[in-house]
């Protein structure tokens, strides 16, 4: 992996949605849905888009390549893992269940992760993990806390340069709570859409 190779923007969107009871990524969203803003809002911020269906196959109807979890049963670190391997170069990622991200944000994680390793924003939440960027320098980093069975998104940081960017430095792109209300339930979805 280079850091000079082109960005990879990934959806993530593996989740099994229990909260919403339904396929959360499917939900009608502005005339779309969740997954299919997310897939354009990426596309606006890297140029190539890949999903992570989590582990078993789905979305292909998309358009856009499929890859499930390399490896299983740890959490939202599978999709990390996953894409890092499957990048060429950083790879952007974007829950699929973050719908205000506005594109300029994910541009300004995607031109900060050229200097370091990893690009986290700092909503008044803590860390943003699946809205954040990774570069090369993460895969050996995060493969090491898979394998001492340490399985938080942010396990991994003492070994990687990260930048965050700060609650203060995040609301030039919006309402830092807004831009991360993320729609897990039947009444964050109502939330999210009003």
């Amino acid at each position: 992996m280079d850091v000079q190779a082109p960005l990879t923007g990934f959806v993530v969107a593996g989740g099994l949605s229990r909260r919403m009871g339904s396929d959360k990524a499917l939900l009608p969203w502005e005339g779309t849905t969740l997954l299919d803003h997310a897939i354009t809002r990426l596309r606006e911020a890297s140029g190539s888009v890949r999903l992570l269906s989590g582990p078993e196959p789905r979305y292909a109807e998309r358009g856009v390549p499929v890859d499930t979890d390399l490896v299983r049963d740890v959490g939202a670190i599978a999709a990390l893992h996953t894409a890092l391997e499957r990048a060429p170069g950083p790879a952007l990622l974007l829950a699929v269940d973050l719908p205000h991200v506005p594109v300029t944000l994910l541009r300004r994680i995607a031109e900060l992760v050229r200097e370091f390793d990893a690009v986290v924003p700092v909503s008044p939440g803590g860390p943003e993990p699946l809205c954040a960027a990774y570069g090369p320098r993460c895969r050996d980093a995060v493969h090491r806390a898979l394998d001492r069975g340490t399985y938080k998104l942010t396990a991994f940081w003492p070994e990687v340069r990260v930048r965050e960017i700060s609650t203060s430095d995040l609301a030039a792109f919006g309402d830092p709570v807004r831009l991360f209300a993320n729609v897990n339930t039947p009444e964050e979805y109502e939330r999210a859409r009003s």
